[in-house]
């Protein structure tokens, strides 16, 4: 395949710089490519960019450089240190290709023109490395839930909008879906923040021709809801409460331990239950901050359940976990699809791509066998 851009919104944070340093790695052949469900025997004979063939740029808004979050990481025990020294020179080089993201407290124009900048050095980007295409997807951390506008609904009151000093009309994650758009670029979020799907923003994709995905990687515990939750509905079984409680150090921790942040992530996380289940069930779910956990994730279930003549159960479990490398091989798995996709001339929501998702845009499967097989009936069509 030709080569490919993966640009990465987030680009010097946790699950940024665990995917680099792995893309590295795999190129450089240090380690095998496990976890990434794009490298399984199903995809042999999908035309999907290789690991050499993507170059890696990205927005961020800290000047924390790549090398020293990968040596924070690899003191957190997600990179080993034997990787970490195979590819640190490699690292530098990528993080050259790094740019100041857009920010409303620090940025002094309007959202117009922040927009036409990380634009224009996506196309930068695209033509400094000679790239048939640059996939964006954004790793950033979680937003708080933004208020929904008029002028979200159309695309020429947003661009009005836009324009207006000292008007912040979109969140930031909806900045960079329109400037990736805006530069002909796929769109990946991988986080819960509003991104692209605003009306304004798809309308903008479809007159662009562009594909976009999301929403919100699904990587610990919700993978394993996806799991089990079809068990009891094709078992017959009734479940009466599925509770959740999420343990979090590192940013993740920080960041969600915001309320008005933890939002978005909570709704993404509960949407696909109900759906799962067939029905609303009593499912109260907590994201607790404990900073000792640094870069680990624990999650634990309670699932409450009615079998044969009403007799009452239940089943616990506890998923732990470094949330970052259960998401980095999931970016480069986007980002090569993604590409696959966009060369095929796929355009719109990528709904086949909703193994990836707690909260998927265009399909409301969440099943993960029936999304698997949907992700590879679709990924042998390109």
């Amino acid at each position: 395949m030709a080569p490919t851009g993966l640009w990465l919104i987030g680009a010097r944070g946790s699950v940024a710089t665990t995917a680099i340093t792995g893309l590295l790695a795999l190129r450089a052949g240090v380690v095998p490519p496990v976890g990434c469900v794009s490298a399984q025997q199903e995809f042999a004979y999908v035309p999907l960019p290789d690991w050499d063939e993507i170059h890696v740029g990205g927005h961020d808004i800290t000047d924390t450089s790549l090398e020293k979050r990968a040596e924070l990481l690899a003191e957190s025990g997600v990179i080993p240190h034997r990787v970490l020294e195979a590819v640190r020179p490699a690292l530098s080089e990528v993080d050259d290709q790094v740019r100041p993201g857009y920010h409303p407290a620090t940025h002094t124009g309007t959202q117009a023109d922040a927009a036409r900048a990380l634009s224009a050095d996506l196309s930068a980007f695209a033509e400094r490395h000679g790239l048939a295409r640059v996939v964006v997807v954004n790793v950033s951390s979680t937003e708080p839930v933004f208020p929904p506008l008029p002028e979200h609904d159309n695309l020429e009151t947003l661009e009005a909008a836009m324009a207006v000093p000292g008007r912040t009309v979109l969140p930031p994650s909806s900045v960079a879906a329109y400037a990736a758009l805006r530069a002909d670029c796929p769109f990946v979020d991988f986080t819960p923040s509003t991104g692209v799907r605003l009306p304004a923003l798809t309308a903008l994709a479809d007159r662009r021709k562009v594909p976009y995905a999301g929403s919100d990687g699904k990587t610990g515990e919700t993978l394993v809801r996806t799991t089990l939750a079809p068990m009891f509905t094709t078992r017959g079984l009734t479940v009466r409460s599925w509770a959740g409680t999420n343990l979090l150090g590192g940013g993740d921790g920080m960041t969600l331990a915001d309320a008005e942040h933890a939002g978005s992530k909570l709704a993404s996380k509960g949407r696909g239950l109900a759906t799962l289940l067939g029905r609303e069930v009593t499912a109260p779910l907590h994201i607790d901050n404990v900073p000792d956990l640094g870069e680990q994730k624990i999650a634990w279930d309670h699932v409450s359940f009615d079998g044969f003549l009403g007799a009452r159960m239940s089943m616990q479990f506890t998923w732990t976990g470094y949330d970052s490398s259960l998401a980095a091989p999931l970016v480069l798995d986007l980002a090569r699809f993604t590409a696959a996709a966009h060369a095929a001339g796929r355009t719109g929501a990528l709904a086949e791509l909703a193994f990836f998702f707690k909260d998927p845009m265009g399909s409301d499967e969440h099943r993960l066998a029936q999304q698997f097989s949907a992700l590879v009936d679709w990924a042998g069509t390109l």
